[in-house]
C-alpha cells in the first residue's frame, strides 16, 4: 500500500511540475530583428520625444557599460551600443543634425 501511495504521490508532483512549464514556458521567438543603426535609431526616438513637446534635451550614442547618470532609450548595433537621454538647461542650443550646419 505505501508503494503504491509514494508512486500516486510522485505521479502526481511530475505531472503538476510538467503543467506549470508547459503554461509559463516561453514561445517561439520571432525571426531575430535586423542590426538597427544607431543614427536610425537615434532619429526615431528624437522624432518621438518632438511628437510629445519635450524640449531641452540631447541623445548620444555611448559603448554599452558606459552609459553614467544617463537614462538608456535605446541600444543599437546589435546590442553593443546605448542610447542615453539627458536633460539639458532651457534655452541651450541644441545639436543639430548634421544637415543643417552644412553651409549653403
Amino acid at each position: 500500500m505505501k508503494t503504491w501511495t509514494a508512486a500516486a504521490a510522485l505521479l502526481f508532483v511530475c505531472t503538476y511540475g510538467f503543467a506549470q512549464t508547459a503554461q509559463t514556458a516561453p514561445t517561439a521567438p520571432a525571426a531575430p530583428t535586423a542590426r538597427k543603426p544607431c543614427e536610425d535609431l537615434k532619429a526615431e526616438i528624437a522624432k518621438k520625444l518632438e511628437a510629445k513637446n519635450v524640449t531641452s534635451y540631447t541623445l548620444d550614442v555611448v559603448d554599452k557599460g558606459k552609459e553614467g547618470d544617463a537614462k538608456v532609450v535605446g541600444g543599437c548595433d546589435g546590442g553593443t551600443k546605448s542610447i542615453v537621454y539627458s536633460r539639458t538647461a532651457p534655452g541651450a542650443a541644441q545639436a543639430k543634425p548634421a544637415e543643417a550646419t552644412k553651409p549653403q
